[in-house]
């Protein structure tokens, strides 16, 4: 196996993890919120927290570092119209994801304080759902363009 097909056996790893692991962390965010039990929501978010350090987090160092040198190892230039719309919209996903990391830290937070006082969730609680809810659609109508991007490479003039 060669360079090439390791860097991009590894980038497309990348891609998947991020985009995997961001749809999984969403589904099972919303079914925990949906329950509107605050023990079962403190407990997902937990998990979901540690899933977002360990897998998002991790990827989303590799895919540039890849990136870089898939385009090296080819002889593409960072002028290339679709390398540029995929370095956009990987900034676009990052600048929403890093809040709803925060958001699901806090709102597991909230749901922990209220279970243990045996109470309702607080609006604060509901209020950073829906705001959690929101960011989640243009970052992953981001990815989605990524991995567009990726597949067909477009001749794209910016």
């Amino acid at each position: 196996m060669n360079a090439y097909f390791l860097l991009k056996y590894v980038h497309v790893i990348g891609a998947t993890v991020l985009l995997g692991t961001g749809a999984g962390i969403a589904f099972f965010m919303l079914m925990s919120h949906r329950s509107g039990n605050p023990v079962i929501i403190a407990g997902v978010a937990r998990i979901v927290v540690i899933a977002d350090f360990v897998f998002t987090a991790s990827a989303v160092v590799v895919q540039p570092i890849t990136g870089w040198l898939l385009m090296r190892q080819v002889g593409y230039g960072v002028d290339q119209g679709w390398i540029l719309l995929s370095i956009g919209l990987y900034l676009t996903t990052g600048a929403f994801w890093l809040p709803v990391v925060w958001m699901q830290m806090r709102m597991g937070a909230l749901a922990q304080q209220a279970a243990a006082a045996h109470a309702p969730l607080p609006p604060a609680y509901h209020r950073l759902f829906r705001w959690w809810f929101a960011f989640g659609f243009p970052a992953f109508a981001a990815v989605l363009g990524i991995f567009w991007l990726m597949i067909t490479r477009p001749a794209i003039s910016l």
